[in-house]
């Protein structure tokens, strides 16, 4: 039954690719022979052509963190596999795929602007400002828990080796973490300076990145630091991530990542395919399992955001690979099929919770179930006897994930807080860096261990949100250019009225349950000022549209 699955699961992405997919490129009317903003600019810093498959792991890492791995787990806990894999599969190929490969698409015509940009040039001044405002909130809920998850990672690890004597899961995860930082690093640098064939960076350092794993195993007691001290450290990490170039840490962060990446789906594939493996959780639970979130509708599609559909992407498209694209045709391998990869990524999330008996994951971390998972299909490869190493690899992949995303998205946020002060030095780079990471430093300081089970539905809907609001700006570019909209407008619509209904129902339940200043009261205020901000935008988009087509115009600026 479960491989049965994975196969008409993997069928219908590839489908998707091959059909949606191209039709959608077609839309956007792709040429080679113009010439791409990366080409174009090529300052060596943030504008560098870059090839495809370099681009495709960078990209894929930066978009693939936790997210589509710690929601699948959450909401199949809750609500039962099969919603979740029904949205999963629906979302990847007609929402999330077509967000980002649009997203990316929008991008490179406007001179690899950012979203806020376009929706500044398509919708006016204060739409741009209103969307930057949005960005930069859900960007720090973006840090704020996946700064939380990790720290966490490093200091327990998972729970099926807590025992193991003169051992530190958690140790271990940090180490192969750091050194993979650190092996990033050097790759960095050896490209940029010594310039070896591609293939032959490949054979030497993805091999270096799976030893890690083992290194971590042995010197798992170097790093043993407290919750708030890897949090800090994190955050401090993410500064500095945000100011060097790309090539020193972002692109070959990713490219290796991506290989973690690749590894962590092969193995999910052997483990699902000969692992022997049953499904043990049900199918389907309740429409209302309780609580403030407790109920499918909305809860279900908010909880698993990245995955099936993720705003966040539209900022990775339009804020760091747009400005990489050596060639426009790139943009749908890139884009749209990098999405459909992590529509994979989340399905081996889903069946690692999918394999656990009833009850044995109740209050277990998303976290802990993946990479027990990840490791537990990895033994079927090299035997039950290297399970500590099995086990550190698959959290060290969860971590690594996260990884690629923290820093992300404080380059990102350092770039809108750089436009929204005109400053576009260092000084304001380095400004826009402590600006971003200032909240999350002092949320840090006051909020208690595994807070970010706080954060992660308003995390979940504000990054849908932030996915409608992108669909509203490419849907109005597409309309003044005279071109189809159907296959934004829909999409847009079902995102946008599903997320405003989940920040509701959010804004009346943390009201309800805070006590003073505390952080529900803040997720409360986090969510009126989200859905404000919303609903301003779409207000704008409607007064514009009523004014009619502005003239025969096409897909460029």
């Amino acid at each position: 039954m479960l491989a049965l699955i994975a196969i008409v699961f993997l069928f219908w992405l590839v489908f998707g690719y091959f059909t949606y997919g191209r039709w959608v490129a077609k839309q956007f009317e792709l040429d080679d022979s113009r010439e791409t903003p990366a080409n174009e600019v090529n300052d060596g810093l943030d504008y560098v052509p870059t090839r495809p498959f370099y681009l495709f792991g960078q990209h894929f890492s930066a978009i693939s963190a936790a997210g589509p791995i710690a929601g699948p787990i959450i909401a199949c806990q809750a609500f039962g596999w099969l919603p979740c894999l029904l949205w999963i599969a629906l979302g990847v190929v007609l929402i999330g795929a077509v967000h980002d490969f649009s997203s990316l698409a929008s991008s490179i015509r406007h001179g690899a602007k950012s979203i806020a940009e376009i929706a500044r040039e398509k919708l006016g001044t204060g739409a741009g400002r209103a969307m930057m405002a949005f960005i930069w909130i859900a960007l720090i809920y973006v840090i704020v828990a996946f700064t939380d998850i990790t720290a966490g990672t490093f200091v327990s690890g998972t729970e099926e080796l807590q025992n193991a004597k003169g051992f530190n899961p958690g140790g271990a995860v940090a180490f192969a973490s750091i050194t993979y930082l650190g092996l990033s690093t050097v790759l960095g640098l050896v490209e940029r300076y010594l310039k070896p064939p591609l293939w032959l960076a490949t054979v030497i350092f993805v091999p270096i990145v799976f030893s890690l794993s083992w290194l971590g195993t042995i010197y798992s007691n170097v790093f043993a630091l407290s919750h708030l001290s890897w949090s800090l450290l994190i955050l401090i990490y993410c500064v500095v991530a945000s100011l060097v170039p790309v090539w020193m840490l972002l692109q070959p962060r990713g490219y290796l990542g991506g290989f973690v990446l690749y590894t962590a789906l092969a193995v999910g594939v052997i483990g699902i395919f000969f692992g022997g493996y049953s499904i043990e959780q049900p199918a389907f639970k309740s429409f209302d399992v309780g609580g403030m979130t407790g109920t499918l509708f909305p809860f279900l599609f908010v909880t698993i955001a990245c995955g099936a559909c993720s705003g966040f992407h539209g900022l990775v498209c339009s804020g760091t690979t747009s400005k990489q694209i050596d060639k426009e045709s790139h943009a749908r391998p890139v884009g749209y099929g990098a999405m459909l990869a992590e529509g994979f990524v989340a399905f081996i999330a889903l069946v690692t919770i999918m394999i656990v008996a009833q009850g044995v994951a109740t209050g277990v971390s998303p976290g802990t179930v993946y990479g027990n998972g990840i490791g537990d299909f990895l033994t079927v490869i090299i035997g039950k006897q290297y399970l500590p190493f099995a086990i550190t690899f698959g959290a060290m992949a969860f971590s690594t994930f996260v990884f690629d995303t923290l820093d992300v998205c404080t380059r990102l946020g350092r770039y809108i807080v750089q436009e929204l002060v005109g400053m576009r030095g260092r000084a304001g780079a380095i400004l826009g860096t402590v600006a971003t990471i200032a909240l999350p430093i002092f949320i840090a300081l006051i909020a208690n261990q595994g807070s970010w089970l706080e954060f992660w539905s308003l995390f979940g809907a504000s990054n849908q949100l932030l996915a409608a609001l992108t669909l509203l700006s490419i849907t109005a570019w597409l309309y003044q250019a005279r071109k189809r909209i159907a296959f934004t407008l829909l999409p847009m619509l079902f995102v946008l009225v599903i997320t405003l209904w989940a920040l509701l129902a959010l804004v009346y339940g943390n009201f309800t349950a805070s006590n003073g200043i505390d952080i529900k009261f803040v997720n409360g205020m986090a969510a009126l000022t989200l859905i404000g901000l919303a609903v301003y935008l779409v207000v704008v988009a409607l007064l514009k549209v009523r004014k009619g087509r502005s003239g025969e115009m096409v897909l460029e600026t």
